[in-house]
């Protein structure tokens, strides 16, 4: 069966697929996702001659819904576990929104360390910093997470609803073409996991400072991000990113919204091709 067994106990699903001599490219997910969230990226990528891989963080998809280990640390060690369990190197590591704040954590503390990392792509992603503090005026307010942390304790699925049928895909905006199965596949994807896994990441990919993470990187990274992003936004997370890394490329979006990866596949996927294949 896809899963491996972390230290405490929690069982991570992954799915590998593709030849196990091609180089292998790992994708993360943002909250409150699973590995589902990639279709289009591993078919893609699969066709194209690479292996690939994609977990469900804990908590979330086919993951065990485990009680404990809600926080960035977590989230890297399970993605760890899974890349040792592979032994996967050569790596091309990807991530998504929180799935992004996984990879720096990842790679900054066990990618390059181990000398498993060829690359890495932050898609719309949450570091450094989302919540604002003194020392990041740019941030959202507190509020702003309270309120997600409200709304989803008191009903998840309207929560869910709302969030796939509005900002996440920019569908509130006027003139966008609507997909009622993007968000049925969303909503579906949520309400899998754990209501509490959901309710604690968002402290996690909202209050985890990941400034040294992206200082420590110095594999080639590509930030990728659409300037109409309403849940991360893109100045406080795309352009810091790129400053703080040593060794970045910049690619900023017209018009493209938080969920870009899905409803901007053709675009996004040949970018990052281009990206691995430098």
């Amino acid at each position: 069966m896809p899963f491996v067994t972390t230290d405490d106990g929690t069982e991570i699903y992954f799915k590998d697929w593709g030849p196990r001599d091609a180089q292998p490219i790992y994708f993360h997910h943002g909250w409150p996702l699973s590995a589902d969230d990639w279709d289009a990226q591993l078919l893609y990528f699969l066709d194209k001659g690479y292996r690939v891989i994609a977990s469900d963080r804990r908590g979330h998809g086919r993951s065990s819904q485990t009680s404990v280990g809600h926080d960035m640390d977590h989230y890297a060690s399970d993605a760890n576990a899974v890349v040792e369990h592979l032994d996967l190197r050569n790596a091309i590591h990807i991530g998504h929104s929180t799935g992004g704040g996984q990879v720096a954590r990842y790679v900054a503390t066990y990618g390059e360390p181990q000398g498993r990392v060829a690359k890495a792509v932050l898609v719309s992603s949450v570091p450094p910093l989302m919540v604002q503090t003194e020392a990041n005026p740019d941030g959202t307010p507190i509020s702003v997470f309270d309120g997600f942390r409200s709304a989803l304790a008191a009903n998840r699925a309207e929560f869910f609803q709302a969030v796939a049928s509005g900002p996440f895909y920019g569908f509130n905006r006027e003139g966008a073409t609507v997909s009622e199965a993007v968000i049925a596949n969303w909503w579906r994807q949520g309400m899998t996991g754990s209501a509490l896994a959901h309710y604690e990441g968002i402290k996690a990919f909202s209050e985890t400072d990941q400034t040294e993470d992206l200082k420590a990187i110095s594999v080639p990274v590509l930030v990728l991000q659409g300037d109409d992003d309403q849940v991360v936004p893109y100045k406080a997370a795309a352009i810091k990113q790129h400053e703080l890394l040593s060794n970045s490329e910049l690619k900023i979006y017209e018009g493209y919204p938080h969920g870009m990866l899905t409803i901007h596949a053709d675009v996004i996927n040949a970018d990052i091709l281009a990206f691995i294949q430098k």
